[in-house]
C-alpha cells in the first residue's frame, strides 16, 4: 500500500514539471486559497490522454476558475505528448502533481496527503483518468466526499452503450441500454451512492495535435498512402463521431454554464456534432494525402472487423443534450480541415514509412 510518506514524496518529486509544479499562485489577480479550484484528476496517456491538458487550457481562461491543479498518473512518458508540453504550453501558474493512479492499493488518505494534506480540497473536479470506483478511482471519489465540492465531473466512455434492435441514431443518454457492469458505470454508481454532484460525460472516438493514440485515422492513412486497399465492413455509410480533444474539452467545461441544469441531467454524450460515414472519412484522408482511396466493402457479418478500426454497425452519438442544458455552442473545428495537420503529424510519426501488417486485411479476403 502506499504510504503517506510516499505519496508525499510524490508531491515534492523533481520532473519534468519541476519549474512550476510545486508553486502557490494568483490566477487573475484572486488568491488561488479562494473558492473556485479546479482539480483535473488526468490518465497516463491513450483515448482521452490529451483530454487534461486540453481541459487545463480552457478552464485557466473561465472567470469561475481561479486555481488549476492536474493530478497527474505518474505512468505518463513524460517526453511524450501532451505531457512534453505541459512546461511550455500550459500557463505556468497551473499546479502538476504526479502519484500513482494505477496502484490498486492506492486509499484516500495516501491520495490527500499527496495533493497537500487535509487542509486541501477542490470545488470542481474533473476526473479524466478513473476506469473503476476501486484503487485509486474510489480514492478520488472518496476525497471528493469530504471536499463537498460544486460538481464533480466524470470522463466515461460511450463504449459502454449496448445499441439494439430498437436504438435509434444518434443513441440518445435516455433509452440507449449500458453495460450495466461497466466499470465507467460502477463508478458512476459509487459517485451517486456517496453523494457527489456527479454530471457524466461520454465521449467516443477523439483524435488531436497532441494526442497519444492514433488508431483511428492512421488506420485510414496507412493503406492509401501504400496504395493499399481498404476493406470496409458494410456500404460504408455506418455513421461515426469523431471529435478534436479541444471540442471534447470545451464540452467538458460547459458545466460552468449551468451548474444546476448539469446536475439534474447527470449524463450527457460528448462528441462532435459533425458526423461522417465511413466511406467519407477515407475520401478525407485520401484528399489531403493526394491519393485514391480504395475502398472495397466486405461482408462484416462473415469476416468481422478484422483490422478496421470502428464498430461494424452504425455507433456515434451527438451533442444535442449538452448544446440544449448547457448552452455549448458546437464543435469549433471539423475533421475535413483538420486533416490537414493530422496528416503532417503523420508523416512527422513516420507513419508514411513504418512497416504496416495488412495480415488482418487477408482475412476479409479484400486485399
Amino acid at each position: 500500500m502506499k504510504t503517506a510518506a510516499l505519496a508525499l514524496l510524490l508531491l515534492q518529486q523533481s520532473c519534468a514539471f519541476a519549474p512550476f509544479g510545486v508553486k502557490n499562485i494568483r490566477r487573475n489577480g484572486v488568491s488561488s486559497l479562494s473558492m473556485s479550484s479546479a482539480l483535473i484528476v488526468q490518465n497516463k496517456g491513450g483515448g482521452h490522454g490529451e483530454l487534461g491538458f486540453q481541459l487545463a487550457k480552457n478552464l485557466s481562461s473561465n472567470p469561475k476558475i481561479t486555481s488549476i491543479t492536474i493530478l497527474q498518473d505518474d505512468a505518463c512518458n513524460d517526453a511524450k505528448e501532451p505531457f512534453a508540453s505541459y512546461g511550455s504550453d500550459l500557463p505556468s501558474d497551473i499546479k502538476i502533481i504526479k502519484a500513482s493512479l494505477g496502484d490498486d492499493s492506492m486509499t484516500a488518505e495516501a491520495l490527500q496527503t499527496a495533493l497537500g494534506g487535509d487542509g486541501v480540497s477542490f470545488d470542481y473536479v474533473w476526473d479524466n483518468a478513473s476506469k473503476k470506483p476501486e484503487g485509486a478511482g474510489k480514492a478520488v471519489i472518496d476525497c471528493a466526499k469530504t471536499w463537498n465540492p460544486k460538481l464533480f465531473t466524470y470522463v466515461s466512455s460511450a463504449g459502454m452503450y449496448k445499441p439494439d434492435d430498437t436504438t435509434k441514431f444518434p443513441m440518445s443518454e435516455a433509452d440507449t441500454p449500458i453495460k450495466t457492469s461497466s466499470g465507467q458505470a460502477l463508478f458512476d454508481a459509487y459517485a451517486v451512492e456517496c453523494g457527489l454532484p456527479l454530471v457524466s460525460f461520454r465521449p467516443q472516438y477523439i483524435y488531436g495535435k497532441k494526442a497519444n493514440k492514433y488508431d483511428y485515422v492512421d488506420w485510414y492513412f496507412d493503406r492509401i498512402v501504400r496504395d493499399l486497399p481498404l476493406p470496409i465492413p458494410g456500404d460504408g455509410t455506418q455513421k461515426v463521431s469523431l471529435t478534436n480533444s479541444e471540442d471534447v474539452a470545451s464540452i467538458l467545461a460547459s458545466v460552468l454554464n449551468d451548474e444546476d441544469a448539469a446536475i439534474k441531467q447527470r449524463f450527457f454524450n460528448c462528441g462532435s456534432d459533425n458526423i461522417y460515414s465511413y466511406d467519407e472519412v477515407a475520401q478525407l484522408c485520401a484528399t489531403v494525402a493526394g491519393k485514391e482511396a480504395k475502398i472495397v466493402h466486405y461482408d462484416g457479418d462473415k469476416f468481422g472487423k478484422c483490422a478496421f478500426p470502428f464498430r461494424l454497425t452504425d455507433f456515434y452519438v451527438a451533442p444535442d443534450m449538452v448544446k440544449g442544458k448547457l448552452g455549448w455552442a458546437g464543435a469549433g473545428n471539423k475533421l475535413g480541415d483538420d486533416m490537414k495537420w493530422y496528416y503532417d503529424g503523420y508523416k512527422a510519426r513516420s507513419g508514411d514509412t513504418k512497416e504496416v501488417s495488412i495480415s488482418d486485411d487477408e482475412k476479409s479476403a479484400c486485399a
